[in-house]
């Protein structure tokens, strides 16, 4: 299995070379955004958890969040691998990840990050807003606080992967079928 986390801040296209390298791998994109909202509409007893932290203005525990991704993965254990998207966010959620993919006798085979200057993910994010619809997107004063809680308090991850020697940077500057044909090369040599 090639199992992978993107990684990068706000604005780095993950959401957008997550679709590509699905599709071109064979992949299983998990989106923790996309499955929080599927748990949370659906009513599952996941999402009602979920909802009851959110509703208090608290973050949910980890391993509220694991209990979901680890239903997802046992829905497609028998693909090629997974694209994980917006999990980990820290070092506590990415052992939480390994021993949850020691169940299924697989591990991480990379964090792939999209490196973008952060002028030119202001730059991104600021056009997104325009189309989105989503306030974030919208202003810079926002957008930069975004970024700045990715650096302190995400990007540590980097260390904890780069220990195992599975972190691996990526320029995310350029057109999309440059920066998705960075990534397949990345991708093709593990």
């Amino acid at each position: 299995m090639t199992n992978i986390v993107l990684f990068g801040p706000p604005g780095a296209g993950k959401g957008t070379q997550a679709t590509f390298l699905k599709e071109s791998f064979g992949l299983v994109h998990i989106s923790t955004g996309d499955v929080f909202r599927f748990n949370i509409k659906n009513a599952t007893d996941l999402g009602k958890l979920a909802q009851t932290y959110m509703d208090a203005g608290n973050l949910v525990p980890d391993q509220v969040t694991i209990d979901m991704l680890s239903a997802e993965v046992f829905k497609n254990r028998d693909s090629k691998g997974f694209i994980f998207d917006g999990f980990p966010r820290t070092v506590a959620q990415a052992k939480a990840l390994d021993v949850l993919l020691e169940q299924f006798n697989t591990s991480i085979t990379a964090m792939v990050a999209l490196e973008v200057p952060d002028e030119l993910l202001l730059e991104r994010l600021l056009d997104r807003g325009k189309t989105s619809g989503r306030p974030d997107d919208a202003n810079a004063e926002v957008i930069q606080n975004r970024i700045t809680a990715y650096y302190t308090n995400t990007a540590i991850l980097k260390n904890y992967y780069e220990s195992q020697e599975k972190y691996f940077g990526v320029d995310g500057v350029g057109d999309i079928d440059i920066i998705t044909n960075r990534l397949k090369e990345l991708i093709n040599s593990f």
